[in-house]
């Protein structure tokens, strides 16, 4: 059946006969038998005359089931069908509802209280020795079903009355603020919510626990701000808390939109499949996105916190009042409120750079995906439920960011949040499709956004522009870049409006738009210039030999964006060959004096994938990269020390925390005698001997090379952690060990109980980081993956982040060829993308190895590296 709304043949959504316009909701979770007892009553609008109703209902038993029409008699269907494919329940009646009629549906079920982190689930936690339980949801993408028969599709808004009922002594929250309260027994009491404003079901939340919260000193308004947890946890929320405040006064005031709901709650749960969920007015999170300690925590979670808490409460607006139409068009969702976190977190730490950050970070994730033939558009047709998940990436967040940065910059920052405003505004407590926001942003800016956009969201990929220079002339010609440098015809078919963004000794022209295959620039061969100037386009630069060596040497002319964007550029045509490796080498030995922490992370992260990808090669010239990376960073890291003090600034201090991790993987004496030394000092009692900054190096060194008691005490550490960062530094450490018999014992802790389903991947990311590991990690899926497909059910997107960790860190055609032989024989749906681009980065990483090992060889030779 197809709502002909979507306009998507074959899509899998409900038919267009029925609108729901309130659902009146009563739930009460049972602790002891881990189900829940549920009554629904909804109000429908009936637009086409029919027989039926069909809406979403998955793993819940309906008891009881009728119609109320119009005259207030009772009508039972004369059949009931269900669809497991479909997720859905079709009741059928000896009645013809009229169109524009108005109808009720009562229904009485039972639901499973599941495990899975999907639907309405439990989540389990330890307090004084007994386990104890909370009752949380997560609907997005498609799982309100799960919770209760609903219309789940993101286009079918309606207003919610919820009620849930439990022991007295417990906390009971919903999107909206508390109405009544009235005891039904000596122990049990039922808490009734105000009415939503008209929302879609991903977004209905509810909880019932043991609940303590903190409440922000900063007033926004006269609507509180709470950050919730399981009791003792509380006080470390204060720091999200006071942010929340502030950013929903920031948001306010950037939009023209009051925030629309009583009050605003943040709750961190115990397990939890993503980062967070913004569900409006009780937002959830993983404990670690949301909870921050001073004293015990690293700027790293200081960051993430922060921008994780923006994000969500960006979607108040983008995503909550103004609601993409379908999946398809996720990154309105998500894109925005990538960008916006950005956004807001500059605007109350400038001193963080983080739009310098954001070139290193969300634009390099965005284009090291994309780099795929297993990519996906922006805007990526769905047709069926398990799809969806698959495409809560790196395409629908980053990519969609970098290219709302371009746009801003195209058009100007403040018409386009006028756009933007004007946007939100016009399909306020509606829905919305790209080109709605292509239509207000052309209305503001008077620039035709549309003609200019449309290719950036419905094409896959981006474009790679070649520069070439002859003793006159320089010219660019955009061809599609891929990670494996396989293009073919077939593949580079579109020709991209790109904003070039010449810089030269003038400055910067912005200017340009390149929309054909080759043209000619205003610039001669004989002075500076570089393409894409601050990184402001989402493209790759290729140059000829001599360019990268005038462009390394003129690092005083370019901003630190525009440094960022050149080692990425550098690396990620190495992997690729569109230019040789040793040009990254050479660009990045010379930086030696480089002040910036995201140049640094930059250049440090694509040594590490020229060590990633040569990691099955002769230990010979392993440890010619990693005296490589030694002289680039040992005497800076000297120089600058790894003590921090509290009014060091924070890129300072980061910067720091970087080149001790370097260092220390390099292999230097004095800052791996350190990390020794301190964690010995930590282990003997000394709870300040390893600053937080330091400790995921420091764990992870000592794992590298330890054995049996190195893992008591890093798994002690795990179990009875200062903070919720240190627990997760010292989970993926423990897959750093290369001592197989340990990595045996950590890999059964992730399905004994001891790791958080949530949590399993974390020690996998250790494991990656080593040959041995990566090989021990694929053996065990192997034989370990009917136990995993039944504790991460495809359907959710657990499966396929496992998955790809256990695969992508090999590196030749033969592995290939053994994964894929692997999976011909399992059922691949609800993951089938993230395995395409596991394959295709082993892939990548085996072409590269093959086409430049003399290169590097070379290279490392004539720089003495390697004998």
């Amino acid at each position: 059946m197809c709502n002909s709304s979507n306009n998507v043949p074959g899509r899998q959504v409900l038919p267009t006969n029925i609108k729901p316009q309130h659902y009146n909701l009563s739930l009460e979770p049972l602790f002891d038998t881990f189900k829940f007892n549920g009554e629904v009553t909804i109000d429908l609008d009936i637009k086409e005359s029919s027989d039926f109703i069909t809406l979403h209902s998955t793993e819940i038993e309906l008891l009881e089931y009728h119609v109320i029409d119009k005259s207030k008699t009772i009508l039972k269907p004369i059949d009931l069908s269900t669809n497991e494919d479909d997720q859905t329940v079709t009741f059928k009646f000896d009645k013809t509802f009229e169109a524009g009629t108005k109808i009720q549906l009562y229904i009485k079920f039972i639901g499973e209280l599941n495990d899975k982190m999907a639907g309405f689930y439990r989540s389990t936690y330890e307090e004084d020795g007994k386990t104890k339980y909370l009752a949380t949801t997560q609907m997005e993408p498609t799982d309100c079903r799960r919770a209760f028969p609903s219309f789940d599709e993101p286009n079918l808004k309606a207003k919610f009355t919820i009620a849930l009922t439990g022991d007295k002594n417990l906390t009971y929250l919903s999107n909206m603020d508390v109405q009544y309260e009235k005891d039904i027994s000596e122990t049990k009491k039922t808490v009734h919510f105000n009415t939503t404003p008209l929302m879609s079901t991903y977004l209905v939340a509810f909880i019932v626990g043991d609940l303590k919260y903190v409440e922000s000193d900063y007033k926004f308004r006269d609507i509180p701000v709470r950050v919730y947890t399981t009791p003792g946890y509380e006080e470390k929320g204060k720091y999200s808390c006071e942010l929340a405040a502030k950013a929903l006064e920031y948001y306010e005031q950037v939009f023209d939109i009051k925030y629309p709901l009583p009050k605003m709650d943040m709750v961190g749960i115990h397990d939890f499949s993503a980062g967070a969920m913004e569900n409006w007015g009780l937002i959830t999170y993983r404990m670690v996105d949301l909870l921050f300690d001073e004293s015990k925590s690293t700027l790293d979670t200081k960051l993430r916190v922060s921008e994780v808490v923006a994000h969500e409460l960006a979607h108040q607006w983008f995503g909550n009042i103004c609601t993409m139409d379908f999946w398809d068009s996720l990154w309105l969702n998500e894109s925005f409120a990538t960008y916006m976190s950005w956004k807001c977190c500059n605007h109350f730490e400038s001193s963080w750079k983080v739009w310098e950050n954001f070139v290193g970070d969300s634009l390099q994730s965005a284009l090291t995906l994309d780099g795929l033939r297993s990519s996906h558009p922006i805007e990526v047709p769905v047709k069926r439920a398990d799809e969806i998940n698959q495409i809560f990436d790196a395409i629908s967040y980053e990519k969609g960011s970098s290219v709302l940065r371009m746009l801003a910059n195209w058009l100007g920052e403040d018409k386009f949040i006028e756009g933007v405003s004007h946007y939100l505004k016009k399909h306020a407590y509606g829905n919305a499709k790209t080109e709605d926001l292509w239509d207000s942003l052309t209305i503001v800016s008077g620039k035709d956004v549309a003609s200019t956009m449309k290719v950036w969201t419905t094409k896959v990929g981006y474009p790679l522009v070649t520069v070439k220079e002859s003793k006159t002339d320089v010219t660019v010609t955009q061809h599609r870049y891929l990670t494996t440098g396989d293009v073919k015809p077939e593949d580079d078919s579109t020709i991209y409006p790109i904003f070039l963004g010449l810089k030269t000794d003038k400055g910067l022209d912005e200017s340009i738009i390149f929309e054909e295959r080759s043209q000619a620039l205003p610039v001669t061969s004989d002075e500076f210039f570089k393409v894409n100037g601050n990184s402001n386009g989402v493209f790759r630069v290729s140059y000829e030999d001599n360019r990268w060596e005038s462009l390394g040497k003129s690092s005083s002319k370019l901003s630190v964006e525009d440094r960022i964007g050149l080692v990425a550029d550098a690396g990620a045509l190495s992997v690729s060959g569109f230019s040789k490796t040793s040009n990254l080498l050479s660009l990045v030995s010379g930086w030696k004096e480089e002040s910036s922490f995201f140049v640094w992370d930059e250049i440090i992260t694509r040594i590490g994938a020229l060590k990633a990808a040569w990691i099955f090669e002769d230990e010979e010239i392993k440890n010619a990269l990693k005296a490589l990376t030694g002289d680039l960073v040992t005497a800076k890291c000297h120089n600058s020390g790894w003590v921090f003090k509290a009014d060091e600034p924070f890129l300072e201090q980061r910067l720091k925390a970087l080149l001790y991790a370097a260092a220390v993987g390099s292999g230097d004496e004095k800052t791996v005698q350190f990390a020794k030394d301190a964690f010995k000092s930590y282990i003997d009692g000394d709870k300040n001997a390893i600053h937080p900054n330091l400790r995921a190096t420091i764990f992870n060194t000592v794992a590298a090379k330890g054995g049996e008691e190195e893992y008591h005490s890093l798994l002690k550490i795990y179990k009875d952690p200062q903070s919720m960062d240190e627990k997760i530094a010292a989970l993926r450490s423990l897959g750093r060990f290369e001592n197989t018999a340990v990595l045996e014992k950590v890999l059964n802790h992730l399905l004994d109980g001891t790791v958080r389903s949530q949590d399993i991947y974390i020690p996998m990311q250790g494991m990656r980081a080593h040959k041995i590991g990566i090989e021990t990690l694929y053996s065990w899926m192997k034989t370990k993956w009917d136990d995993l497909v039944k504790l991460l059910p495809p359907g959710l997107s657990m499966l396929g982040s496992v998955v790809q960790v256990c695969t992508s860190g090999f590196t030749s055609m033969k592995q290939y060829e053994e994964i894929e032989s692997f999976f011909k024989t399992k059922n691949t749906k609800g993951f089938d993308q993230g395995l395409a681009q596991s394959l295709e980065t082993i892939k990548s990483k085996s072409n590269w190895v093959a086409r430049d090992a003399e290169d590097v060889n070379a290279w490392l030779k004539a720089h003495g590296y390697l004998k």
